[in-house]
């Protein structure tokens, strides 16, 4: 990774972009648990690449050994501010870090898209930090959301994969799809259990967050729209790979 990252920058919102949504926090963080549930294993948690402790806050009801990992000097502030003792912060590279054990969940969410090696990473995931019968629970957006073909449509970006001047702005390397996902998740040493995606999505974060003010989405639309998710994963908000460790690659 560049030395030359300011990750505390990255994070902020630009003019035309916001790093996050109202519709990360009310919409995708409750769904990705929701996904996740199911496959939690008994023990520790790892999460990597925390930002302000939002998501991590939904965790604690379910691990009482959270240990978290972020390279932004403030948004570690911010997330031990709000969750205080109960998780442990390190504030680090995940290229650098040396952990002082093995995780029984390791969670990485809209994180690896940011990421210089993402294969070298998850390398470490599956060599270094995974214990034996753990599970990584992996998420990044993707390339194949309506909401990105739509664009590319109105011309707006030039290919479903293409990473926007606003998306490099705000640190992202890369926009995968769940071939592409699952590509480095192998030639990283991971075993792919579970494919999946997260939310049916045809409107763009903003579109959501303004009709998200109104009367005309329910919260019954919202379910539907998740669970149509999982009929047409490809179609999805969010692409979802469940591993567990695998040969070292």
């Amino acid at each position: 990774m560049s030395h030359t990252r300011d990750y505390d920058k990255e994070f902020k919102d630009s003019a035309d972009h916001q790093y996050v949504y109202n519709f990360d926090f009310d919409v995708m963080h409750p769904y990705m648990i929701r996904s996740f549930e199911p496959f939690f294993r008994p023990g520790s948690m790892l999460e990597l690449g925390s930002f302000k402790g939002d998501f991590t806050h939904r965790f604690l009801k379910h691990f009482d050994d959270i240990t978290c990992v972020e390279a932004s000097f403030e948004a570690i502030n911010d997330a031990k501010s709000k969750l205080g003792s109960s998780v442990t912060h390190i504030h680090s590279l995940f290229e650098t870090v040396e952990l002082p054990k093995r995780y029984d969940n390791i969670v990485l969410t809209h994180v690896l898209e940011h990421i210089d090696d993402p294969v070298g990473l998850m390398k470490r995931v599956n060599d270094e930090w995974l214990a034996d019968g753990g599970r990584f629970f992996l998420v990044c957006p993707n390339a194949n959301a309506p909401s990105r073909q739509i664009a590319v449509k109105m011309g707006l970006i030039s290919h479903n994969a293409a990473v926007t001047r606003a998306e490099a702005e705000h640190g992202h390397r890369c926009t995968y799809s769940l071939d592409t996902l699952e590509r480095d998740a192998v030639a990283a040493g991971l075993k792919v259990v579970h494919r999946s995606g997260i939310f049916f999505k045809a409107l763009a974060n903003f579109q959501w967050d303004r009709l998200m003010q109104t009367d005309i989405i329910s919260k019954e639309y919202l379910d539907g729209c998740y669970q149509l998710g999982q009929q047409y994963p490809d179609l999805c908000s969010s692409i979802f790979l469940m591993c567990e460790k695998g040969g070292q690659a």
